[in-house]
C-alpha cells in the first residue's frame, strides 16, 4: 500500500511547509535534509522518523519512487534533524518493514508500506 500520488502532491506543496516549522523539534516526527539528485538543490521533507541504537528508520508511506527517497539513496546519505539534533546519517537504504534491523515502532508504522528506509547515524553533519 502506499499514500495516493495526489495527497502526496498536496502535502509537499502545502502540508509540508506547514510541519516542516515543528517537526524537526516533536518526536517521532523529524525533517530530512537532502540534495537533489539532478538539480542540486537543497530539500527538507518532513517524515515520521524512529532513531534507535545509531540506527534510522522511516517509512516510506508515499512509496520507494518518492523524489526524496531517490536523492536520499542517489546520495546515499541525508541530516535527519529530530528532537531540534542535527544528525548525518550514512548507508541509506531500502529494508522490508518487518527487517529486524527496522528500528522499533517503524516496523509497526511501516507494516502497510512498500519499505523502510534505514540507516546508520555517523555523527553530526560538519
Amino acid at each position: 500500500m502506499r499514500v495516493p500520488r495526489s495527497v502526496a502532491r498536496f502535502n509537499k506543496y502545502v502540508t509540508n511547509p506547514i510541519q516542516g516549522m515543528w517537526a524537526a523539534k516533536v518526536a517521532p516526527w523529524a525533517v530530512v535534509e537532502h540534495v537533489g539528485r539532478v538539480s542540486g538543490s537543497a530539500y527538507s521533507t518532513p517524515v515520521l522518523g524512529w532513531t534507535e541504537h545509531g540506527r534510522v528508520s522511516i517509512p516510506l508511506v508515499y512509496g520507494t519512487d518518492s523524489d526524496w527517497v531517490r536523492n536520499v539513496l542517489a546520495a546515499g546519505e541525508f541530516t535527519l534533524v529530530r528532537k531540534g539534533k542535527r544528525l548525518h546519517v550514512a548507508g541509506a537504504r531500502i529494508l522490508p518493514p518487518d527487517s529486524p534491523d527496522i528500528v522499533g515502532l517503524a516496523r509497526f508504522a511501516g507494516r502497510p508500506f512498500e519499505g523502510v528506509l534505514f540507516g546508520r547515524i555517523t555523527g553530526t553533519p560538519e
